[in-house]
């Protein structure tokens, strides 16, 4: 059975000493994450939750969060994972669409989650740091007993964004992710002598997987961060002898960029890992030079649980791409016909995706599933290439290719173009509607600090390294980019400033 709460009941059986969750000096070890999490199980059944019921967690990265996950799961329930960044307004669409019982919120979201779920009819809990308190769970008898579950048993419902409308909720099974855990601790060769970095927030999958779920399932270490600074990280990696990082490309540059870094014990570092957008090249090197560590290039979605490929560590690794995929994980390639684009053709094509960590669809929204399901392969709306051994490489996502006067036009290389440029410290490059090409490209440049340059020069400067139909006609010169939870820019919220502004076409 792929229960997700076995792998802890393993570790606190094999190694119920070890740290298994630490913020600053607040740690947990494996027996004591078992013994919260069973109190919180007993708790909700207590309450009269059941099995399939949908509880909502509304937390950082404390160690609030996996002892109400674990306990969650424990009770046979659902969790559902948000941002506690969110609004009332968005927090409210998401449990009224996902039909959630209870919800367990920090202090910090606890205004905007208590408005959503009164608004919604639910009860909302304020939890410490550390879980629930002590009178929240007075009289309550923890068993350590987690309730049975099929494989197929929906345990996480993750919402991802849609190509219109609403966020969907992905329905993740605990095969799917006891399975993708089981993956990702393997490929980073993670035993319980290990300790992972958790900067990445738990209600993304790529922390939830990557660094909680991988590390319980090997019994090493997780240690937190509420928010990522760069300072404050390398202080935590020196601390606690960090020697997995996982990141987003941004946080590898911060990093970098911090100027007495030198100063920091990152010794322990042996492993790094990257992924929710392409790592520049420049920077992956520049990292693996200055802390003397490698750095594995992954992909995957919310619908995969989320790892689908990777540079494995035992065989060539190849910057740029995102390697090979995992075990019990197929890819392939289709056309936009939805034919098979054959080994060794160097095509573009939309990555589909087969295997252990595929979703088992869409909540309540079958027409939706039926979209991207179809005879198990899932559509990722990835574009990539693959070379003759096998490895991938993105070129776009297919909702954000622009087409200029019937030409493709694969955002990703453009800012690859324009990083180039020793002013640029990041791009992000989106169509822009045209009465006659259908499309322009367009490009918002952030400009390194103290950097000069001049939106004629960025242009001129994409126009000798591209074709002439690739090139952005309109560059406009921003002090940030909209980014989403991890990081990653979301290219959909860039909107081009007023044409009376400086960001003239070319």
């Amino acid at each position: 059975m792929a229960h997700l709460v076995t792998n802890l009941v393993a570790a606190a059986r094999d190694h119920p000493s070890n740290p298994a969750v630490r913020l600053d000096e607040a740690v947990l070890s494996y027996s004591d994450l078992l013994e919260a999490a069973s109190r919180v199980a007993a708790f909700l059944r207590a309450r009269g939750l059941v099995p399939g019921d949908r509880i909502c967690l509304v937390l950082p990265n404390v160690p609030a969060f996996p002892v109400l996950f674990y306990g969650s799961l424990m009770a046979g329930c659902v969790v559902l994972p948000l941002n506690p960044l969110l609004r009332a307004r968005e927090i409210e669409y998401y449990l009224e669409d996902s039909g959630t019982s209870l919800v367990f919120a920090s202090n910090q979201a606890g205004e905007a989650a208590a408005i959503a779920a009164l608004s919604v009819g639910v009860e909302c809990l304020l939890v410490g740091a550390t879980g629930p308190r002590g009178d929240q769970l007075a009289d309550v008898a923890a068993n350590g007993i987690a309730v049975d579950v099929a494989d197929d048993d929906t345990a996480v419902l993750l919402y991802t964004s849609w190509v219109t409308g609403k966020p969907r909720g992905a329905q993740l099974t605990h095969a799917n992710l006891s399975t993708n855990a089981a993956t990702s601790a393997t490929v980073l060769k993670c035993t319980s002598d290990d300790v992972l970095m958790g900067c990445l927030p738990m209600f993304h999958l790529f922390g939830l997987t990557g660094a909680l779920n991988a590390a319980v399932s090997a019994a090493a270490c997780l240690t937190l961060m509420p928010r990522f600074q760069p300072a404050k990280a390398l202080e935590v990696i020196g601390r606690d002898k960090v020697t997995i990082f996982e990141g987003v490309p941004t946080m590898y540059s911060a990093l970098l960029q911090m100027q007495n870094r030198d100063a920091y014990d990152v010794s322990t570092l042996r492993t790094c890992v990257t992924g929710g957008s392409a790592m520049p090249v420049a920077v992956l090197k520049s990292f693996e030079e200055a802390f003397g560590c490698i750095v594995l290039e992954g992909y995957g979605l919310s619908e995969t649980s989320p790892v689908a490929a990777f540079n494995h560590m035992d065989a060539e690794r190849k910057p740029g791409s995102i390697g090979t995929p995992v075990a019990g994980t197929e890819l392939r390639l289709v056309n936009d016909g939805g034919q098979l684009i054959p080994a060794g053709n160097d095509g573009v094509g939309e990555i589909e995706i087969r295997g252990e960590g595929v979703m088992k669809g869409y909540w309540e929204h079958p027409e939706d599933t039926d979209k991207v399901l179809r005879d198990g392969w899932l559509r990722s709306g990835d574009l990539a290439t693959r070379d003759k051994d096998g490895y991938y490489f993105i070129v776009d996502r297919k909702k954000d290719l622009i087409i200029r006067g019937g030409y493709n036009v694969y955002p990703g290389e453009i800012e690859d173009a324009l990083r180039e440029h020793e002013a640029v410290a990041d791009v992000a490059v989106i169509g822009i509607d045209h009465g006659h090409l259908g499309e322009e490209v367009g490009a918002a440049v952030i400009l390194e600090p103290g950097a000069f340059t001049t939106v004629a020069e960025l242009r001129n400067f994409a126009k000798l390294r591209l074709a002439a139909y690739k090139y952005p006609r309109y560059v406009w010169i921003v002090d940030e980019l909209p980014r989403d939870a991890t990081g990653v820019v979301v290219r959909r919220e860039v909107s081009p400033p007023p044409q009376d502004e400086p960001a003239r076409p070319g």
